[in-house]
């Protein structure tokens, strides 16, 4: 009872001085940090632990390393881009050209993960009354969609976009409480004697390195940095998408180390299995996680929505108008809602951005290339080019869990 207490306590306080602290919100800096780490730690954390335990077992720890030390590297191209390759980008030139359909990409990209916040969504929120039925799921997220692209068409986004704020300080309060829950919990069995590691089977083969690269999705959302270049300078933008990506990943690394702990072998691919994992640390955990991952999937799917209606406006040169922009968004989210279910979106998400980030390294590669004065090129072409390797291979090898 004290710890559920102490767990609500703190996430509503963590909540409340991030939403409202006058001090926070004055910060530019945290402001251009909290987007890229909203975005990262959003969906990823809420579905990384079940597909973790099914997928890779007691190698869940070293394998989120991998995965951190990929989007890392993908986040060290974009941040060289930001730099190196912004002040060029109205040149032309096969970089540039190369730029611009990485943005198409990226627009796609968009339209996928907007259908797997809200499949994300729809799952917890369904969960919550007991109902685990993918064609109610399908009802739910078309429904979401239908009214968010209506505001859109009708009225633009920016109101709803105001909830972001709040949507993100729930989600990293209730990411404090539950930290603080599992290290209490992991504590009392070290101290009781009872602590070990689950009995699983943790033989990992081919296919599951191929569901494994179909999870970078769960640590993405650092580019959002790249195109905030109307609302914070280059350097503060690299500065804070580093420090995004080395504040997640670090809870991240604790998230997964407390948790594997509480892995089951029976586990299964539903990604809200989340609430069922942590209910041994406190009663009040899974209803906490279900809020927050309601309010964190809407207000992501609004931003990616809204981004997605940007980008695409910029491609097509502003010929369309926006509603009509809008709508064709709707459609095609509908159309993937209908065709797919939220663990294959997650490895179609994952492989979107990571053709991406690919074009993104090659462009970096291509930039590095050109700049003969450029102090370590020959090492940074080296790291772009296996970056987009490694980034290729999630693309083309990328699969859903389906345990």
């Amino acid at each position: 009872m004290l710890l559920n207490i102490l767990i609500i306590a703190l996430s509503l306080l963590l909540a409340a001085y991030l939403a409202f602290s006058p001090r926070v919100k004055a910060s530019e800096r945290w402001r251009a940090t909290v987007t890229p780490l909203a975005s990262i730690m959003g969906s990823g954390f809420l579905v990384v632990a079940p597909l973790l335990a099914l997928t890779v077992g007691n190698f869940a720890i070293f394998c989120m390393v991998l995965l951190l030390l990929l989007a890392y590297a993908a986040g060290g191209a974009i941040r060289f881009n930001i730099r190196h390759f912004e002040p060029l980008e109205n040149q032309r030139g096969p970089a540039q050209h190369l730029s611009f359909v990485a943005r198409i990409v990226l627009a796609g990209a968009y339209f996928i993960s907007v259908t797997y916040y809200l499949q994300l969504l729809a799952a917890f929120l369904l969960k919550a009354f007991g109902i685990q039925d993918e064609f109610w799921a399908d009802v739910v997220t078309t429904l979401i969609l239908l009214i968010i692209g209506s505001i859109g068409m009708w009225r633009g986004l920016s109101e709803l976009e105001n909830v972001e704020t709040y949507a993100v300080s729930l989600n990293l309060g209730m990411i404090g409480g539950l930290l603080s829950g599992l290290a209490v919990y992991n504590l009392q069995l070290v101290l009781g004697g009872d602590w070990r590691l689950p009995d699983l089977n943790s033989d990992i083969n081919l296919h599951d390195l191929r569901v494994l690269l179909g999870m970078l999705i769960v640590v993405q959302g650092f580019e959002t940095s790249r195109y905030l270049q109307d609302e914070h300078p280059a350097e503060l933008r690299i500065a804070t998408m580093r420090s995004a990506q080395k504040i997640s990943s670090v809870i991240y690394l604790l998230f997964i180390a407390l948790v594997t702990v509480l892995f089951q072998p029976q586990m299964t691919a539903d990604v809200t299995a989340i609430t069922n994992m942590v209910l041994p640390v406190a009663a009040v955990l899974p209803l906490l996680i279900s809020v927050a991952a309601i309010g964190s999937q809407f207000s992501a799917a609004v931003a990616d929505t809204s981004g997605a209606g940007g980008l695409v406006a910029d491609i097509e040169r502003h010929r369309l108008p926006l509603r009509y922009t809008y709508l064709m968004i709707m459609v095609i989210t509908i159309l993937l809602t209908w065709e797919t279910n939220v663990n294959a979106i997650i490895a179609y998400a994952s492989r979107a951005f990571a053709l991406f980030y690919t074009l993104q390294a090659v462009v970096a590669f291509m930039v590095a290339r050109q700049q003969a004065e450029l102090p370590g090129r020959r090492k940074k072409m080296a790291g772009f080019a296996i970056t987009a390797l490694f980034c290729a291979l999630v693309f083309a090898l990328g699969l859903p869990s389906e345990g």
